[in-house]
């Protein structure tokens, strides 16, 4: 997936004017949340399960090394293959090493946000593999060629007409339709005979457990339960943070998961693997490769207020109240993560220069930080990254930039300097503003004004039209007298 930051404003701007974009979120996001309220009730005391799920997050995070070994260790002695990638390029390598080694053409995949981070469709497009995405929404974002719009419905804003275009032109569908349960069976239809004959897989994971070597996926379609047993060889991808503990800790986030992201008490499919299978069972890859992907999170990890980053499940529920979210939805965040998640995920792992637009874009209410249920303090985060971008922009602007400043702090606090400073700088102002407003300005001013507006200063200030009036209401009083 091509990663597309920097165009933050101008997307967010053209889908602010997408009235059907519009309507679905006036409506999805308030719904998910609803359900996440009632289902969360389930719970004896739904905030003690949410506290527990902020702790075993914290805890593993901070054993995060140390799990790693430990789940090597398990996983290897079940039978798989666990395999290291330093980074996005090594791990797609990893993965057509598989891919060649097999003589594979076409390989099927489960729902990977891994994958889609580090762009493994188009590593398989560039060498002559052909990938399909299996979840229906993940497989209408990939055919339309446009990043995920929501974590729970990656293509959910998507209309029935253009989807219903889209499945007469790639998945052999005859008769156009607007039905959804036709448009579904159409789907499945295609994506079942992929099932039959490929043979290589690829799915992520959830969560992977140290103690036992297993990883767990959810799921509510069922395609990564066939990802998992129909290939010979599977390929699970994992970004390091993903593991915990034990199994009791991954049972636990999984309810949180399911409640925080659908509202449901758990989702359709649960999967919980521990190797390939065995030579007594009839389901089940041959060959099982656990890829484990840094990708600049180690770099994270080193950094102990941008640590907590690495607590988050993936599970959206900061999408489903955030008030920016709620009006420009997925597609400006430009990447495999939206939201509250993606503008703490992102500048992480992208850095804050390339992604400087995403976290000034929150208004720091909290509330993704109240219903996060990994513990991550998004608020905090924000600020720590605008405070880095402050401190690079010092560093970069040199010399000239401290000295304008500090001449007009200087300027600021002596009246008759600020006068001066003033008079002098508003006709610059003046002569840029464009119907009373300013937009845009050279030298130190330009780039100041790209989403507010700037009113033009009076031709007079206010000071002088006074002096000027009292001038003259003086000047009339001695007439009369």
């Amino acid at each position: 997936m091509k990663v597309n930051t920097r165009n933050f404003v101008q997307t967010a701007e053209r889908e602010m004017q997408n009235q059907y974009a519009r309507a679905f979120l006036a409506l999805m996001p308030p719904v998910i949340a609803a359900l996440r309220v009632q289902v969360m009730g389930s719970f004896p005391d739904p905030e003690a399960a949410q506290e527990l799920g902020r702790a075993i997050r914290a805890e593993a995070v901070a054993r995060m090394p140390d799990l790693l070994e430990e789940f090597e260790r398990n996983a290897v002695a079940a039978g798989a293959r666990v395999l290291w990638a330093r980074d996005a390029s090594e791990a797609n390598e990893l993965v057509l090493s598989i891919a060649r080694e097999r003589n594979v053409t076409e390989v099927t995949k489960g729902k990977s946000m891994i994958s889609e981070e580090t762009g493994l469709n188009e590593a398989f497009k560039n060498n002559g593999i052909e990938p399909f995405e299996t979840d229906l929404g993940e497989f209408i974002a990939q055919q339309l060629e446009r990043p995920p719009f929501h974590i729970v419905g990656p293509a959910i804003n998507v209309p029935v007409e253009e989807i219903c275009d889209l499945f007469m032109k790639k998945a052999g569908m005859e008769k156009a339709t607007t039905d959804p349960v036709e448009l579904g069976y159409a789907a499945r239809l295609f994506l079942r005979d992929k099932f039959r004959r490929v043979r290589m897989g690829i799915t992520g994971v959830n969560v992977a457990v140290a103690e036992t070597g297993a990883i767990v996926n959810v799921e509510n379609e069922g395609n990564i339960r066939f990802n998992k047993s129909s290939p010979l060889t599977q390929v699970s991808l994992m970004s390091i943070e993903k593991v915990v503990p034990t199994m009791n800790d991954a049972l636990h986030l999984v309810r949180l998961l399911c409640r925080n992201c659908t509202g449901q008490g758990i989702s359709a499919y649960v999967s919980i693997d521990r190797g390939p299978k065995m030579k007594e069972e009839f389901d089940g890859p041959e060959e099982l490769f656990i890829i484990i992907v840094d990708n600049g999170r180690s770099r994270i990890y080193e950094d102990v207020k941008m640590r907590q980053v690495l607590r988050c499940i993936r599970c959206g529920a900061c999408l489903n109240l955030c008030p920016i979210y709620s009006k420009i939805g997925g597609y400006p965040y430009g990447w495999a993560y939206s939201g509250p998640m993606g503008q703490v995920l992102n500048p992480a792992l992208l850095g804050v220069d390339d992604t400087s637009d995403l976290f000034n874009a929150c208004t720091l209410c909290g509330t993704c930080r109240e219903i996060c249920p990994a513990g991550v303090d998004h608020p905090e985060l924000f600020l720590y990254y605008r405070e880095l971008e402050a401190e690079g922009k010092k560093m970069s602007s040199g010399r000239w930039e401290a000295r304008f400043f500090k001449l007009w702090g200087t300027a600021a606090a002596h009246t008759g300097l600020w006068r001066f400073f003033y008079r002098l700088v508003r006709p610059v102002v003046a002569r840029y503003g464009k119907e009373g407003k300013i937009k845009a300005m050279p030298g130190p001013f330009e780039g100041w004004f790209k989403t507010r507006d700037l009113p033009v200063p009076a031709r007079r200030t206010f000071r002088d039209r006074w002096r000027k009036s009292m001038s003259e209401k003086n000047l009339s009083r001695g007439g009369m007298e």
